[in-house]
């Protein structure tokens, strides 16, 4: 970990980047975080960290009196799933095409029709667990709407329990053990990214309104003890809350299709699901104060928490234990990190270059999917390594079948 503090920045700025790229804009927004009035203590960017939207991807910002609705983000409650099943590798077949066409089947993924009515990434026909599912939600996203009717979106039923597009994902992987694992990677879908964007608008709007300068404009913010902050933490807290769900749901019916769809042997799921969000913003208490803590990719690593940080599609995942490191607020990262734009990945790769490093993972080898192959992400072991005093490692997954949107 190294400490950068310089110029007009109010606290310092922590990084975990030993051995790994680190982008220099990634650092400018970082710089530029620490420069606001509120940050508690200093700023932290994990080794997976990368230009972003107001902060740098991989940022942890601890706040008093105000949250940033960008450095939060769009992708409200995005996180991880994973669950050990009793199958062994012995288990799988060697051709998974059908057991890849089975998942496809029964998780809505992609996007179609302008997201529209018909769109392939959602719903057609709500099923009845999804049903059951709203209705737990249906009231928190009420008063959100009630109290912001521009935040109505017309699919957030039947989005619930889909997969979406972009890095996120459902994998089969097996362990050290050759256990396989269920493991997925969503958010809120489209709801949780309305709210997101709608409440950066409006700080957007009352930082013009009240004349406050800042150094950038995406660091608008949101003061405490104001109707437009309580509002925004009740949404975003709505909006983790479906993203939550929107997963349980979506392992769920992984399983099922598994189980209804493909020729593999009775198996059971072990053990509780991991899961953990990595866009989000909490209050906890570190250094002797409540503080709110935003994570824009990044996991709560906190002494024995059990977190996810998933690899590209070529590349291994990990289950760890957190190490409850203060210095990082308790944090990891949530992932590889990019070390490339998606446009500056679909000049650099070509389809034979997808192929090459996605070998032996049943997964699409299309030229749409090129901005996500692996050779656009940082190295996973390295990111791994940089932060070996924040987690530690419970187990290594490596994908055999890749579902993307």
């Amino acid at each position: 970990m190294r400490v950068v503090k310089k110029g007009s920045m109010k606290v310092p700025l922590k990084i975990w980047d030993e051995g790994v790229p680190m982008e220099e804009a990634a650092l400018a927004q970082m710089e530029k975080i620490c420069r606001l009035p509120f940050i508690y203590e200093h700023a932290a960017l994990m080794p997976d960290g990368h230009l972003g939207i107001g902060g740098a991807v991989g940022a942890v910002v601890p706040t008093v009196g105000a949250i940033v609705p960008a450095v939060v983000g769009v992708d409200l409650g995005c996180g991880m799933a994973a669950v050990r099943t009793s199958l062994k590798a012995s288990d799988l077949p060697e051709d998974l095409r059908h057991v890849r066409a089975a998942i496809e089947e029964d998780v809505p993924h992609g996007r179609t029709e302008g997201g529209r009515a018909g769109d392939r990434g959602s719903h057609l026909e709500v099923a009845p667990e999804v049903e059951a599912a709203w209705f737990g939600l249906r009231p928190g996203y009420d008063l959100v709407v009630g109290r912001h009717p521009k935040l109505v979106h017309d699919r957030v039923l039947n989005q619930l329990g889909s997969l979406g597009t972009g890095n996120h994902f459902i994998e089969l992987c097996l362990d050290e053990n050759d256990d396989v694992w269920i493991l997925l990677h969503s958010g809120s879908r489209g709801a949780g990214n309305k709210i997101g964007t709608y409440f950066i608008e409006l700080a957007k709007r009352d930082m013009e309104t009240f004349f406050i300068d800042l150094p950038d404009k995406d660091l608008a913010y949101l003061p405490e003890d104001t109707d437009h902050f309580d509002h925004y933490v009740h949404a975003v807290g709505w909006a983790q809350d479906y993203a939550q769900v929107n997963r349980e749901l979506m392992l769920a019916a992984v399983f099922r299709a598994l189980v209804r769809k493909t020729r593999l042997p009775a198996f059971s799921l072990l053990d509780e699901a991991v899961s953990c969000h990595h866009n989000y913003v909490v209050q906890e208490a570190h250094f002797g104060r409540k503080v709110w803590v935003t994570r824009k990719g990044a996991v709560n690593a906190r002494q024995g928490r059990l977190g996810i940080i998933p690899g590209s599609m070529g590349a291994a995942s990990f289950i760890v234990r957190g190490k409850g490191n203060p210095q990082s607020f308790t944090s990891c990262s949530h992932g590889a990190g990019r070390r490339m734009s998606r446009t500056a990945a679909r000049k650099a790769f070509t389809l034979g270059d997808h192929e090459l490093a996605t070998k032996g993972v049943e997964c699409r080898k299309d030229g749409d999917v090129i901005d996500e192959t692996p050779g656009a992400y940082k190295e996973i072991e390295a990111v791994m390594a940089a932060q070996d005093d924040l987690v530690e490692v419970v187990h290594r997954l490596k994908q055999v079948l890749c579902v993307k949107g």
